[in-house]
């Protein structure tokens, strides 16, 4: 039986789309073994949001040629996009695929396997206006699933190399959306994810269609019991969003808006589309509409001309706003994009500060918004065994608000739907009490934090 190996770096976006490239393989015969064994073909998907991104791809990709030279070395992903000619200049690429035409990848392999001829199948990827459909019907995760409904960004920030990598906004066809959620839902899933590069802006690319009407259609599949957006702009968020958010029972309490910059004149640099006014206002009604919602956040520290004054407005305007968490990074240059031409470059020492300055204030408003709950009891569906203390019989899953749980339970109780009572607020997990199991025919998904990266710095990518 031919083997296959994979390695992902980057966003939820390309481990989406390494399971579906997995399943061309598997319809063809193959075995998936681990990256670090011996394969037929190893397939790497590359990662381009920062430079650190496309050096730790080049390494990747000569462990593989390294681990058996006889092997087909396929790449594929941002990198291999934008960077097409640097990939095939290493010794031993077989293919470079880039972030379209993945469907054709086993005619390549088989090809190559054949002549032993490097491919280079990279397309410019700006011409680009249909959504690549690749079905993922299964995940090794059993208690949610990710449904991707859109790829690409219109936007063109400052600091973001990924409309390049990526191509343009383009929607999933809402009957293909609706199709894989049914599957899903068949397959035993009870919570979906969607996402993808710009999710709030599916739709964009449609006539009288957006991301309101598909979650209205998705709140209607029979047997879904939760959905989450994986991540949505302020801007993206208007009365009728709202309005689904409010009244439909299957939209998650949490919503990711990432901020960016929490000073007006570094956002409009940011080329960002809002102002702190709008952001505020937008947050303010979510809060109304759905008490009790999390808000999570994206930061980036240090853009070029960030003085000490904007940051520190930034940081009074953080504070104001409550989030449930923010995800911190420091900025870093991106070749090929216009911050990196930018004059007034922050030390990166003064980022440094900045940056623990602000985990600090995202620990402290964690804390607050876990200890609203202490004495109440909600829905946790646990996910696996406790990893701070393995076999101790804790389990740990999430809240649909997005609160990380710790009781004492069986491994029995995994997928599962149970109602607990949160004893005590922590940081990054409260303990809690199980009140009881519900019945599994409700058990729900679970929630996954979108923005857990392999790479430090994600900043422009959603998913």
């Amino acid at each position: 039986m031919p083997t296959v190996a994979f390695y992902t770096l980057g966003c939820k976006v390309n481990f989406y789309d390494t399971e579906a490239i997995w399943q061309l393989f598997k319809n063809e015969g193959y075995e998936q073994v681990d990256f670090e064994s011996t394969a037929d073909v190893y397939l790497i998907n590359t990662c381009t949001v920062t430079n650190t991104g496309d050096k730790k791809s080049r390494q990747i990709i000569r462990r593989a040629v390294r681990r058996n030279p006889d092997a087909v070395i396929a790449v594929t992903g941002c990198y291999a996009q934008t960077s097409p000619a640097e990939i095939m200049a290493i010794e031993g690429v077989d293919l470079v695929i880039g972030t379209q035409d993945r469907e054709k990848i086993m005619t390549f392999v088989n090809q190559i396997q054949g002549d032993r001829k490097p491919v280079n199948a990279v397309r410019n990827i700006m011409k680009t206006r249909d959504f690549e459909e690749l079905d993922v019907p299964d995940f090794s995760e059993r208690t949610r699933a990710f449904l991707k409904i859109q790829e690409g960004c219109n936007n063109f920030c400052t600091f973001c190399i990924i409309p390049w990598s990526r191509g343009l906004s383009r929607s999933r066809a809402p009957e293909s959306v609706l199709e894989q959620a049914k599957q899903l839902v068949a397959s035993g899933y009870k919570e979906i994810v969607l996402t993808g590069i710009h999710t709030g802006g599916y739709g964009d690319d449609m006539e009288n269609y957006n991301l309101t009407s598909l979650l209205w259609d998705l709140d209607k599949v029979e047997g879904l019991e939760r959905i989450r957006i994986s991540s949505i702009e302020a801007s993206q968020i208007d009365d009728a969003m709202i309005d689904v958010l409010n009244r439909s029972s299957k939209m998650c309490r949490h919503l990711h808006i990432p901020l960016q910059a929490g000073e007006n004149s570094v956002l409009k640099r940011m080329r960002r589309k809002y102002t702190t006014e709008e952001f505020a206002a937008k947050i303010r009604r979510l809060h109304e509409a759905m008490p009790g919602v999390a808000i999570t956040t994206d930061v980036i520290v240090g853009f070029p001309g960030e003085t000490e004054e904007m940051f520190e407005s930034g940081f009074r305007f953080m504070e104001e706003l409550q989030f449930a968490e923010m995800h911190v990074f420091p900025y870093s240059k991106r070749t090929g994009t216009p911050a990196a031409r930018m004059d007034e470059q922050v030390d990166e020492e003064v980022k440094n500060e900045r940056v623990h300055k602000l985990i600090d204030l995202s620990e402290k408003m964690q804390l607050q918004y876990a200890k609203q709950y202490v004495g109440q009891v909600l829905d946790v569906i646990p996910e696996r065994d406790y990893k701070g203390a393995p076999g101790t019989g804790l389990v740990m899953g999430y809240t649909d608000n997005y609160i990380q749980v710790v009781f004492d339970g069986s491994e029995s109780l995994i997928g599962q739907l149970c109602r607990v009572k949160i004893t005590e607020a922590g940081v990054n997990e409260c303990r809690g009490t199980l009140v009881r199991v519900l019945e599994d025919k409700q058990a729900q998904g679970s929630v996954l934090d979108m923005n857990t990266f392999i790479l430090e710095r994600p900043e422009a990518v959603e998913a």
